[in-house]
């Protein structure tokens, strides 16, 4: 079982959960790890002033242990996907995502992909079992400065659209003053997309902060009639639509509405959509009556991620706007989704307001409960009873599991009527906090 690593990496708030301690210590278990396998590491970061210190630190370890390390600067962490599959090589992105500057992450990519659960698990024995091991003075690697990578992502996205139908007008942006601020405007402007942009000032501290994918009424409550707001993340995996009055596209509506021009353009192999447990069903009932079938995976977009690998899927992804468009990038990329999503709007000759008034979802409320022990709450025989009864009622479905990432409980309640899913939420909330207190 994993103790550092969660559904995204590692991940805590600065200083405390997440130190330079630790990451000199990944760095150098990394470098230990892969030895013989790659001889380069890349590492990329967000836009957080505590990244600088974790890449230097991170550094450290693993040129000591006798890999070569390349800084990328900051760069969206799909960029950094895109190089290390090119380049066949290793790779990590400093960010913790959609999380505000208190905390920051680690996730480490091989190939362009995140890497295994199995790996992760290897790379923490070695870090609890021999913290450092350090190789002879004449196997230590190097570290130097590379500022390439980033225009070289932006030539492959510029070269996938070029020639692709896109909107001249009535695009608002928000970057979350995130690592989308370091592209965004070039590849827009060079495609002739005429878009507003916000969120695109970052100051090291103000990541995320009532801005980004999380806080849709950021662009919302502004956004005009006949205008579209594109909501990235902090590290741009993820991207989110918004219309006028913050009615929000997520990941379920984006995937439903980019498969229908998938199957028209005969990209999407075998007519299916990979998702997680999350996803509305909804989702799952519009795909049906368009003749695509859904295919659910735990929640986690790596797991998106190797279901597609293993069935020979091109789309998947989550409720959150991680979206994989696996024709196009190894990983959920914000920027691509973007892209193919205002193609989409173009090619099907669909306003986003009239998809949306089409799109069936299921009442769903999702709560995020804090609790101080994960494991202790989920092995309740109390909750555990209560769960296994809930499941016998039709209509009804519940996702309950500890988060990845954060201190907290998720439990995900959906239904045909609202208010039993209000009341079914409700009571599981409130025992899930009577296992915390014990």
């Amino acid at each position: 079982m994993k103790k550092l690593f969660g559904t995204d990496g590692i991940r805590g708030v600065i200083n405390e959960e997440l130190t330079p301690e630790l990451a000199m210590k990944l760095g150098n278990a990394i470098g230990r790890y892969y030895t013989g396998k790659y001889s380069r590491f890349i590492i990329a970061k967000d836009t957080r002033s505590s990244c600088d210190l974790l890449e230097s630190a991170m550094a450290a370890g693993a040129a000591s242990a006798g890999m070569n390390v390349e800084f990328a600067g900051v760069i969206p962490t799909p960029a950094l996907a895109y190089i290390t599959n090119k380049e066949a090589t290793l790779g990590a992105v400093i960010s913790a995502s959609h999380n505000p500057a208190v905390y920051n992450g680690i996730k480490v990519l091989a190939k362009g992909m995140k890497i295994s659960d199995e790996d992760e698990v290897e790379i923490e024995n070695l870090i609890i079992d021999t913290p450092f091991h350090y190789t002879f003075y004449s196997g230590v690697g190097k570290i130097s400065y590379k500022d390439h990578y980033r225009d070289e992502y932006i030539e492959y996205v510029l070269g996938l659209y070029r020639n692709e139908r896109l909107p001249s007008d009535g695009i608002v942006v928000d970057g979350a003053n995130g690592a989308i601020s370091t592209v965004i405007s070039m590849v827009y402007e060079s495609l002739g997309i005429g878009a507003e942009l916000r969120g695109i000032e970052p100051n090291g501290i103000n990541i995320n902060d009532n801005c980004g994918s999380l806080f849709p009424n950021f662009l919302g409550d502004s956004l005009k009639k006949g205008q579209i707001g594109v909501l990235f993340d902090g590290d741009a995996d993820r991207c989110l639509f918004v219309l006028p009055g913050s009615k929000l596209i997520d990941g379920d509506m984006l995937m439903a509405l980019n498969s229908r021009k998938l199957v028209n353009q005969g990209r999407l192999k075998g007519n299916r959509v990979v998702a997680t447990v999350m996803s509305n069903l909804g989702f799952e009932k519009y795909l049906t009556s368009k003749n695509i079938s859904l295919d659910r995976t735990k929640v986690g977009d790596k797991y998106v991620l190797e279901r597609m690998l293993q069935t020979g899927g091109v789309l998947g992804g989550e409720q959150s706007g991680h979206i994989i468009f696996l024709d196009r990038s190894t990983t959920g990329d914000g920027l691509i989704t973007s892209l193919e999503t205002l193609n989409s709007l173009e090619e099907l000759g669909e306003s986003l307001e009239e998809f949306a008034a089409s799109f069936p979802v299921y009442p769903q409320l999702l709560k995020n409960v804090p609790v101080s022990n994960k494991k202790l709450v989920m092995e309740d025989m109390n909750l555990k009873n209560r769960l296994e009864e809930l499941k016998q009622k039709d209509d009804l479905r519940i996702v309950l599991r500890p988060s990845g990432t954060e201190p907290y409980i998720r439990v995900m309640v959906e239904g045909a009527e609202q208010l039993l899913v209000e009341e079914i939420c409700q009571e599981l909330v409130e025992l899930v906090q009577e296992c915390s207190n014990g």
